[in-house]
């Protein structure tokens, strides 16, 4: 029996559908017994655990583990399960094995590790073992020893794999609130991203490919969500949903008549390609807010970051007035203190990011601090150049400065020193009082009002430093960023 663990990811109210586990699942669907385990619905998640081992015979352990929390969590219960049961097979998948798998296999609880995208890779470890084989070969897998540098497996199309076994999991209680709606379920309807950026773990897993589900079939999984749990709104977690506009297009009038609202992520040179026929089709579909990697004020900054010769500071702006005249939000990321001079790039991203908000003041803003990826290009060559190394070992990466480095708001980086990370703290807090998200439900009209009045005279001079105020402010009525609380 094989158990697929979805490590302790966050302090949501309500956990999110572990599809990663659902797609490995449905592979596994009639040819092996397995259990999907969620730490976040455990009271002890490695009690749990070591309860199916002990009473289900379990033998393998596959675990998906992003970098951040999940690790956190990963790191202690894979080592409590491999002490107390020693011949568990322990295979982690995911972002961060993909990225780091020597770190991960130097740890004595990690057996194997599947990089990339794993479903079709992890059902032939389990066939592999299944045979008394050792599954070291086998493309995707990486091990101890001389198999640390196998080859990825090919992404799978998604319209060849089965629906996602929903039966294994109690779905009702992943349905949460958010700004979109009452009842609220995410899908995956797509793998990868055909762009580049030098600063993207994307590319490491995907080296550039893109393939998704039949706008019918994503369709499809929408009415069944409607049905069968009432959902009224809908998160693509894709790397990037809108890639082909007849698609998108497709989809949109498919769900017309199931009153959803949808949320994706999008590159701004390829919406600003769309039709206007299809930015309407968009609009009375539903689609209520986009995310957007505008990451910089600067065009040099994009062009070392890879971003492209279509993409510019001045087709965000572009993005931004087209979606205000059509009411749909976007959501700007930006990534602040780039090298090779992180105060001039704060400076002019900071100042852009004003001259957005003059365009659209309901563009959502997420700020995040330039931390590398292990891929080869401009931006990591320069962080390696000025000392920055990754950790040699789990523990170290699960200490609290590199838990922050993995959810992009660290330090932990020798070009972004204290005064810099401050600066870049303190304009977030008073963007966010002035404009305060709407993706939190619980602020008020009220508190909005009140954020607004005390932020109002600091945005307006654009004086940032100390701002004591907001800051007692937020302990006294908590109200979430955006960039590490979702929606």
């Amino acid at each position: 029996m094989t158990i697929l663990y979805n490590p302790i990811s966050s302090a949501r109210r309500k956990p999110v559908l572990p599809m990663a586990l659902l797609a490995l699942g449905a592979l596994l669907e009639g040819e092996h017994d397995y259990v999907i385990v969620d730490g976040n619905l455990e009271a002890d998640p490695a009690a749990t655990l070591d309860r199916l081992v002990r009473e289900r015979g379990a033998e393998v352990l596959g675990v998906t583990v992003m970098g951040g929390p999940q690790l956190r969590d990963a790191v202690p219960v894979c080592r409590r399960l491999k002490t107390l049961h020693p011949a568990l097979t322990i295979v982690w998948g995911g972002y961060f094995p993909t990225q780091h798998y020597d770190v991960c296999l130097r740890a004595p609880y990690v057996d194997y590790v599947v990089r990339g995208h794993g479903e079709r890779v992890f059902k032939a470890v389990l066939s592999a073992l299944g045979r008394g084989d050792d599954p070291a070969q086998v493309p995707g897998v990486a091990a101890p020893g001389g198999a640390a540098t196998n080859t990825l497996a090919l992404i799978p199309h998604p319209d060849e794999l089965p629906d996602f076994p929903y039966h294994r999991l109690d779905v009702a209680r992943y349905v949460r609130p958010t700004f979109m709606g009452r009842r609220t379920l995410p899908h995956h309807s797509s793998y990868g991203c055909p762009f580049l950026c030098n600063f993207c773990a994307v590319v490491n897993m995907v080296e550039g490919r893109w393939l998704a589900q039949s706008a019918e079939r994503t369709a499809r999984v929408a009415r069944r969500l409607v049905e069968t749990w009432q959902v009224d709104a809908i998160e693509f977690y894709d790397n990037n949903f809108f890639v082909y506009e007849t698609r998108t297009a497709e989809f949109a009038e498919r769900i017309m008549d199931l009153d959803l609202a949808w949320w994706g992520e999008a590159r701004i040179d390829t919406l600003l390609k769309y039709t206007d026929r299809t930015w309407d089709l968009m609009r009375r579909s539903g689609l209520k807010m986009v995310f957007l990697g505008a990451e910089s004020g600067s065009n040099e900054t994009l062009r070392r970051m890879n971003k492209g010769g279509k993409a510019s500071t001045e087709k965000t702006l572009e993005i931004a007035a087209k979606m205000k005249a059509y009411g749909i939000v976007p959501e700007f990321s930006f990534v602040m203190g780039n090298p090779p001079d992180p105060e001039a790039d704060l400076a002019q991203t900071i100042a852009f990011i004003r001259k957005v908000k003059r365009v659209n003041p309901h563009a959502e803003i997420i700020l995040y601090t330039y931390t590398p990826v292990p891929l080869a290009g401009t931006l990591y060559d320069e962080a390696r150049a000025r000392g920055f190394r990754f950790p040699e070992t789990l523990d170290e990466w699960i200490s609290s400065a590199w838990q922050d480095f993995a959810q992009r708001r660290s330090a932990h980086v020798p070009w972004i020193h204290d005064p810099l990370r401050r600066k870049v703290r303190n304009f977030e807090r008073v963007l966010n009082a002035y404009y305060p998200t709407i993706t939190d439900r619980t602020l008020t009209g009220l508190k909005r009002s009140l954020l607004r009045t005390l932020g109002a005279w600091r945005y307006k001079t654009g004086f940032y430093t100390f701002p004591i105020e907001l800051r007692a402010f937020h302990r006294l009525f908590h109200y979430q960023r955006p960039e590490t609380s979702g929606f």
